[in-house]
């Protein structure tokens, strides 16, 4: 049966930021990127506006979250796509909150509360660090966001680009993928690599492409 297609989504997670170099678990601490990371983002606009699947089209409007290593890598983005649309700004796509864990490095962290405790607060679905966010808690925020103000866009028929986080990216996955808690833990978005989904008129995934993918 043909299914009429509705609007393209593209979501990046922000390019390698100071801590993500440095190892450390980041969070809702806002810290910039790096040179490297700045180069992803100019990357992550060049495969966008390269994309065949892309060509011709421009974003209706964008969205981020409330912390600069996203934002900044959106502005970037823009700057090499040529485009300025409307930009949105909501802490419900900020990534999750590891709360004591903020700001610790990731190997010493694991020395100090042993490996396995580690793995499940980094790992597991609904397991949090102390004082933090668990990735279903993450999802609890966002996807009620992507929901109400990023799909209603798409079903206007509005191309939309979501420039955020590696768990609020992969919250907004496991709705658009129906990927269980179990298998959404295990999915990764490098960053700086864009994912576009070609979206059906009853908001179905028509096509997932990840590009720079060889």
């Amino acid at each position: 049966m043909y299914r009429s297609r509705m609007a393209y989504l593209v979501l990046v997670r922000h390019g390698q930021s100071l801590w993500n170099l440095e190892n450390r678990f980041t969070g809702w601490v806002d810290v910039p990127l790096t040179p490297l990371g700045e180069e992803e983002a100019r990357r992550a606009g060049k495969l966008i506006a390269d994309s065949d699947l892309l060509a011709g089209r421009t974003f209706a409007v964008a969205y981020t979250s409330v912390l600069s290593r996203a934002e900044r890598s959106l502005d970037i983005i823009l700057e090499a796509l040529g485009q300025n649309p409307p930009i949105i700004r909501d802490a419900a796509l900020n990534e999750r909150n590891y709360g004591d864990l903020n700001g610790l490095n990731k190997a010493e962290t694991a020395e100090k509360y042993g490996e396995r405790l580690v793995l499940a607060w980094r790992r597991s679905y609904d397991t949090p660090p102390p004082n933090g966010e668990s990735l279903k808690h993450t999802a609890a925020r966002a996807l009620p966001f992507f929901d109400r103000a990023i799909m209603g866009d798409l079903t206007r028929g509005k191309d939309v680009l979501v420039v955020a986080h590696g768990n609020s990216n992969r919250s907004i996955a496991m709705r658009l993928d129906g990927l269980t808690p179990e298998q959404v833990v295990h999915l990764e978005h490098g960053t700086g690599v864009p994912v576009v989904y070609d979206l059906d008129a009853a908001g179905g995934v028509l096509s997932r492409t990840v590009l720079g993918e060889d």
